[in-house]
């Protein structure tokens, strides 16, 4: 057995296949860590909302990092953190993306809402995050700087075509280090895997942080190691071989 005692996945691009499933190897080697021990967490961009099937399918009983750490849970369904967007900051970005004719989407407590089902009533949300996506490269270049002047943002993505912003100072990380504080356990004892940058913080910070076969390659430069794509059981590798130390 190796030295880790929790292991963070990321959802889409990892730990799901390109079918949004989660394959039966993934299954079997995340389960054999758990009757092993450790703890195995979902660390993920997405909302709890989008989330529960899966941690369902799992019978996961672990604290969870959703919304890019936005929301910290003890368990399912028990809240232990949340960070707040300020709802100027989401008029702010929403004008930003009317602008520019991007797409868009914000995260609320109340649920996903997008270009196509947006809100008027702004101030009776709890906004958690915002995200722009665009295949006009120089366009997303051009707003992350317009946003990176407001030093307001922590700026990541989960798509080469996309921007994801959270609080300043928000992310995958942070929220791992408040459910490592929960468990009493070291960043040195978490084992992360991801393939976008709202991984990014995870996979450095971690005691080891592996990117996906499929990683954009910013954060395989950044990676300890890096495992195979998520249509080949890249994360049943990378628990075998790390957690368990068993070569192929």
């Amino acid at each position: 057995m190796g030295p880790y005692k929790v292991i963070a996945l990321d959802m889409d691009g990892t730990v799901l296949n390109s079918s949004h499933a989660i394959s039966p190897e993934n299954r079997k080697w995340i389960d054999k860590a758990i009757e092993a021990g450790i703890t195995v967490m979902f660390s993920t961009g997405r909302g709890v909302q989008s989330v529960q099937k899966y941690v369902e399918e799992l019978n996961l009983q672990s604290p969870m990092v959703s919304v890019n750490g936005s929301e910290v849970w003890k368990a399912p369904g028990v809240l232990f953190k949340r960070h707040l967007m300020e709802t100027e900051w989401i008029k702010w970005l929403h004008g930003i993306a009317a602008t520019h004719g991007t797409w868009f989407w914000g995260y609320a407590v109340e649920g996903l809402f997008n270009k196509d089902h947006w809100t008027d009533n702004l101030d009776d949300k709890q906004w958690l995050k915002f995200g722009f996506m665009t295949d006009d490269a120089e366009k997303l270049a051009l707003i992350r700087g317009v946003l990176e002047e407001r030093e307001l943002f922590e700026i990541t993505n989960s798509n080469v075509n996309n921007l994801e912003i959270n609080p300043r100072g928000i992310s995958k990380a942070s929220g791992i280090m408040d459910v490592c504080n929960l468990l009493g356990v070291k960043m040195e004892e978490v084992m992360a895997m991801g393939d976008s940058l709202n991984d990014l913080t995870m996979i450095k910070e971690s005691g080891l942080g592996i990117a996906m076969g499929n990683a954009q390659e910013e954060l395989k430069l950044a990676a300890n190691a890096v495992t195979a794509t998520n249509n080949e059981d890249g994360v049943a590798l990378a628990i075998r071989k790390y957690a368990f130390g068993l070569e192929e």
